[in-house]
Protein backbone atom coordinates (compact mmCIF):
# COMPACT_ATOMS: atom_id res chain seq x y z
CA UNK A 1 0.00 0.00 0.00
CA UNK A 2 1.20 3.55 -0.81
CA UNK A 3 0.08 7.11 -0.08
CA UNK A 4 -0.67 10.24 -1.97
CA UNK A 5 -0.91 13.44 -1.06
CA UNK A 6 -1.74 16.75 -2.16
CA UNK A 7 -1.16 20.34 -1.04
CA UNK A 8 -3.40 23.30 -3.02
CA UNK A 9 -0.64 26.63 -2.55
CA UNK A 10 -3.22 28.39 -5.13
CA UNK A 11 -3.81 28.81 -8.59
CA UNK A 12 -2.78 26.07 -10.76
CA UNK A 13 -0.15 25.09 -8.03
CA UNK A 14 0.02 21.86 -5.91
CA UNK A 15 2.45 20.16 -3.61
CA UNK A 16 2.29 16.82 -4.32
CA UNK A 17 3.80 13.60 -2.74
CA UNK A 18 4.06 10.38 -4.48
CA UNK A 19 6.27 7.47 -5.02
CA UNK A 20 8.95 9.15 -2.16
CA UNK A 21 9.38 12.24 -4.59
CA UNK A 22 7.85 15.88 -4.30
CA UNK A 23 6.40 17.37 -7.33
CA UNK A 24 5.20 20.80 -7.75
CA UNK A 25 2.71 21.40 -10.31
CA UNK A 26 2.75 24.76 -12.70
CA UNK A 27 4.63 27.07 -10.36
CA UNK A 28 2.40 30.19 -9.39
CA UNK A 29 4.21 32.22 -6.27
CA UNK A 30 4.13 35.98 -6.88
CA UNK A 31 2.03 38.31 -4.71
CA UNK A 32 -1.06 39.93 -6.29
CA UNK A 33 -0.77 42.26 -9.04
CA UNK A 34 -0.72 42.42 -13.19
CA UNK A 35 1.03 39.85 -14.98
CA UNK A 36 1.08 40.52 -18.76
CA UNK A 37 -2.46 40.70 -19.55
CA UNK A 38 -3.89 38.64 -16.40
CA UNK A 39 -4.44 40.12 -13.03
CA UNK A 40 -3.80 38.03 -9.75
CA UNK A 41 -5.66 38.84 -6.93
CA UNK A 42 -4.42 36.04 -4.59
CA UNK A 43 -0.72 35.30 -3.51
CA UNK A 44 0.65 31.77 -2.89
CA UNK A 45 -1.02 30.12 0.58
CA UNK A 46 2.38 29.09 1.18
CA UNK A 47 5.42 31.03 0.92
CA UNK A 48 8.37 29.36 -1.43
CA UNK A 49 10.62 29.03 1.55
CA UNK A 50 7.69 27.30 3.07
CA UNK A 51 7.42 24.54 0.30
CA UNK A 52 10.52 23.04 1.31
CA UNK A 53 12.64 21.34 -1.26
CA UNK A 54 10.74 20.10 -4.32
CA UNK A 55 12.39 17.12 -6.59
CA UNK A 56 10.23 17.62 -9.99
CA UNK A 57 8.01 20.70 -11.00
CA UNK A 58 5.76 19.31 -13.66
CA UNK A 59 5.70 22.64 -15.80
CA UNK A 60 2.43 22.38 -18.07
CA UNK A 61 3.97 25.45 -20.41
CA UNK A 62 6.20 28.51 -19.57
CA UNK A 63 4.80 30.63 -21.41
CA UNK A 64 1.91 32.02 -19.39
CA UNK A 65 1.93 34.09 -16.56
CA UNK A 66 -0.65 32.63 -14.46
CA UNK A 67 1.38 29.11 -14.91
CA UNK A 68 4.58 29.98 -14.42
CA UNK A 69 4.88 33.71 -12.44
CA UNK A 70 7.60 35.49 -11.61
CA UNK A 71 8.05 34.10 -8.42
CA UNK A 72 7.75 30.76 -10.08
CA UNK A 73 10.30 31.10 -12.53
CA UNK A 74 12.89 32.45 -9.77
CA UNK A 75 12.29 28.85 -8.05
CA UNK A 76 12.92 26.40 -11.29
CA UNK A 77 16.92 26.62 -10.40
CA UNK A 78 16.04 25.48 -6.80
CA UNK A 79 14.55 22.18 -7.73
CA UNK A 80 16.05 19.22 -8.60
CA UNK A 81 13.80 18.49 -12.42
CA UNK A 82 11.52 20.86 -14.13
CA UNK A 83 9.40 18.63 -16.71
CA UNK A 84 7.98 20.43 -19.44
CA UNK A 85 7.37 20.92 -23.34
CA UNK A 86 10.41 20.97 -25.62
CA UNK A 87 10.16 24.44 -26.45
CA UNK A 88 9.55 25.49 -22.97
CA UNK A 89 12.68 23.20 -21.86
CA UNK A 90 14.80 25.35 -25.09
CA UNK A 91 13.41 28.75 -23.12
CA UNK A 92 14.13 27.79 -19.98
CA UNK A 93 17.63 26.00 -20.04
CA UNK A 94 19.36 24.70 -16.66
CA UNK A 95 17.70 21.66 -15.33
CA UNK A 96 14.52 22.07 -17.52
CA UNK A 97 13.83 18.49 -19.94
CA UNK A 98 11.43 18.88 -22.52
CA UNK A 99 9.31 16.05 -22.93
CA UNK A 100 6.98 15.32 -26.45
CA UNK A 101 3.86 13.93 -26.09
CA UNK A 102 4.68 10.30 -25.83
CA UNK A 103 8.12 10.49 -24.70
CA UNK A 104 8.85 9.67 -20.92
CA UNK A 105 11.63 10.14 -18.24
CA UNK A 106 12.39 7.61 -15.64
CA UNK A 107 13.06 8.84 -11.96
CA UNK A 108 14.19 7.01 -9.14
CA UNK A 109 11.69 8.09 -5.32
CA UNK A 110 12.14 6.64 -1.58
CA UNK A 111 14.02 3.65 -1.49
CA UNK A 112 15.18 3.57 -5.09
CA UNK A 113 11.59 3.15 -6.24
CA UNK A 114 11.03 3.81 -10.31
CA UNK A 115 8.84 6.75 -11.55
CA UNK A 116 8.27 6.64 -14.86
CA UNK A 117 6.44 10.74 -15.73
CA UNK A 118 5.17 9.82 -19.60
CA UNK A 119 4.09 13.58 -21.38
CA UNK A 120 0.65 13.44 -22.84
CA UNK A 121 -1.41 15.98 -25.41
CA UNK A 122 -2.82 19.10 -23.64
CA UNK A 123 -5.09 21.13 -25.92
CA UNK A 124 -5.10 24.75 -24.65
CA UNK A 125 -8.40 25.75 -26.10
CA UNK A 126 -10.75 24.89 -29.18
CA UNK A 127 -9.57 22.20 -31.71
CA UNK A 128 -7.18 24.83 -33.82
CA UNK A 129 -6.15 26.62 -30.93
CA UNK A 130 -2.93 25.00 -30.50
CA UNK A 131 -1.00 27.67 -33.13
CA UNK A 132 -2.66 30.29 -30.93
CA UNK A 133 -2.07 28.91 -27.39
CA UNK A 134 1.44 27.55 -28.06
CA UNK A 135 2.70 24.23 -27.00
CA UNK A 136 1.08 22.59 -23.83
CA UNK A 137 1.57 19.25 -21.88
CA UNK A 138 -0.02 16.69 -19.56
CA UNK A 139 1.49 14.00 -17.47
CA UNK A 140 1.36 10.96 -16.26
CA UNK A 141 3.14 9.13 -13.16
CA UNK A 142 2.97 5.89 -12.59
CA UNK A 143 5.04 4.00 -9.94
CA UNK A 144 4.50 0.08 -9.16
CA UNK A 145 1.47 -0.49 -6.57
CA UNK A 146 1.22 3.44 -6.33
CA UNK A 147 -1.81 3.78 -9.40
CA UNK A 148 -1.39 6.32 -11.60
CA UNK A 149 -1.61 10.08 -11.44
CA UNK A 150 -2.40 12.37 -14.17
CA UNK A 151 -1.97 16.17 -14.61
CA UNK A 152 -3.48 17.26 -16.89
CA UNK A 153 -1.72 21.25 -17.45
CA UNK A 154 -3.92 23.58 -19.29
CA UNK A 155 -6.20 21.38 -21.30
CA UNK A 156 -10.15 21.68 -22.87
CA UNK A 157 -10.67 18.92 -24.48
CA UNK A 158 -12.81 15.96 -23.53
CA UNK A 159 -11.45 14.37 -26.65
CA UNK A 160 -7.60 14.54 -25.25
CA UNK A 161 -9.15 13.03 -21.60
CA UNK A 162 -10.92 10.27 -23.56
CA UNK A 163 -7.16 9.40 -25.62
CA UNK A 164 -5.31 9.41 -22.30
CA UNK A 165 -7.74 6.93 -20.60
CA UNK A 166 -7.20 4.95 -23.66
CA UNK A 167 -3.71 4.97 -23.13
CA UNK A 168 -2.87 4.99 -19.76
CA UNK A 169 -5.99 3.92 -17.97
CA UNK A 170 -7.31 2.87 -15.56
CA UNK A 171 -5.92 6.52 -13.64
CA UNK A 172 -6.29 6.40 -9.77
CA UNK A 173 -5.68 10.43 -8.93
CA UNK A 174 -6.54 13.03 -11.02
CA UNK A 175 -5.30 16.48 -10.71
CA UNK A 176 -7.41 18.45 -13.46
CA UNK A 177 -6.69 22.42 -14.18
CA UNK A 178 -10.33 23.90 -14.70
CA UNK A 179 -11.64 27.46 -13.99
CA UNK A 180 -13.71 27.31 -17.53
CA UNK A 181 -11.04 30.02 -18.93
CA UNK A 182 -12.30 31.69 -22.38
CA UNK A 183 -11.34 34.09 -24.42
CA UNK A 184 -13.67 35.85 -26.53
CA UNK A 185 -11.57 37.89 -28.85
CA UNK A 186 -9.73 34.58 -30.41
CA UNK A 187 -12.28 31.90 -29.86
CA UNK A 188 -15.42 33.38 -29.60
CA UNK A 189 -15.92 32.07 -26.04
CA UNK A 190 -14.72 28.93 -26.43
CA UNK A 191 -13.29 27.37 -23.48
CA UNK A 192 -8.86 27.37 -23.09
CA UNK A 193 -9.26 25.06 -19.88
CA UNK A 194 -11.85 22.24 -18.89
CA UNK A 195 -15.43 23.69 -17.72
CA UNK A 196 -16.83 22.37 -14.26
CA UNK A 197 -19.07 19.93 -15.76
CA UNK A 198 -16.22 18.62 -18.42
CA UNK A 199 -14.16 17.99 -15.19
CA UNK A 200 -16.96 16.18 -14.07
CA UNK A 201 -17.49 14.47 -17.29
CA UNK A 202 -13.54 13.65 -17.63
CA UNK A 203 -13.70 11.70 -13.58
CA UNK A 204 -15.64 9.53 -15.57
CA UNK A 205 -13.84 9.36 -18.66
CA UNK A 206 -10.87 8.96 -16.34
CA UNK A 207 -12.38 6.09 -13.82
CA UNK A 208 -10.71 7.93 -11.53
CA UNK A 209 -11.16 7.50 -7.68
CA UNK A 210 -9.92 11.13 -6.59
CA UNK A 211 -10.12 13.81 -9.06
CA UNK A 212 -8.38 17.37 -7.54
CA UNK A 213 -9.01 20.63 -9.68
CA UNK A 214 -6.19 23.42 -9.75
CA UNK A 215 -6.34 26.01 -11.40
CA UNK A 216 -9.43 27.61 -10.36
CA UNK A 217 -9.21 30.99 -7.85
CA UNK A 218 -6.67 33.41 -7.54
CA UNK A 219 -7.14 35.19 -11.01
CA UNK A 220 -9.29 37.27 -12.65
CA UNK A 221 -9.71 34.88 -15.77
CA UNK A 222 -11.43 31.97 -14.16
CA UNK A 223 -15.07 32.04 -14.45
CA UNK A 224 -15.56 28.99 -12.57
CA UNK A 225 -14.57 28.02 -9.22
CA UNK A 226 -15.76 25.77 -5.77
CA UNK A 227 -19.63 26.05 -6.30
CA UNK A 228 -19.49 25.10 -9.56
CA UNK A 229 -17.60 22.48 -9.14
CA UNK A 230 -19.79 21.03 -6.81
CA UNK A 231 -22.83 21.05 -8.75
CA UNK A 232 -21.53 19.55 -11.35
CA UNK A 233 -19.90 16.86 -9.81
CA UNK A 234 -22.62 16.41 -7.64
CA UNK A 235 -25.10 16.09 -11.01
CA UNK A 236 -22.66 13.90 -12.75
CA UNK A 237 -23.04 11.39 -9.21
CA UNK A 238 -19.56 12.14 -8.85
CA UNK A 239 -19.48 14.36 -5.82
CA UNK A 240 -17.57 11.41 -3.53
CA UNK A 241 -14.62 11.83 -6.11
CA UNK A 242 -14.15 15.01 -5.66
CA UNK A 243 -11.04 16.29 -3.73
CA UNK A 244 -11.99 20.43 -3.29
CA UNK A 245 -9.08 21.85 -1.26
CA UNK A 246 -9.14 25.31 -0.02
CA UNK A 247 -5.52 27.35 -0.79
CA UNK A 248 -3.00 25.83 1.94
CA UNK A 249 -5.28 22.92 2.71
CA UNK A 250 -3.55 19.45 2.83
CA UNK A 251 -5.23 15.82 1.89
CA UNK A 252 -3.73 12.00 2.38
CA UNK A 253 -4.92 9.12 1.59
CA UNK A 254 -3.60 5.81 0.28
CA UNK A 255 -3.10 4.42 -3.24
CA UNK A 256 -1.94 1.54 -5.27
CA UNK A 257 -3.24 -1.84 -5.68
CA UNK A 258 -3.92 -2.95 -2.43
CA UNK A 259 -6.81 -0.39 -1.44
Amino acid sequence: MATFSAQLIGGPTALLDYAGLRWLTDPSLSPPGQYGWLMKTAGPAISPEEIGSVDVVLLSHDHHPDNLDPAGRNLLPHVGTVLTTPAGADRLGGNAVGIAPGGSSDLFGTGGMPVTVTAVRAQHGPDGSDEVMGPVTGFILAAPGAGKVYVSGDNASLDVVRAVADAHGPIEVAVLFVGAVQRDAEFGGAYLTLSSERAAEAALILGARHVIPVHYEGWTHFTQGATELRAAFAGNQVLDRLVLLAPGERVEFAVGAET
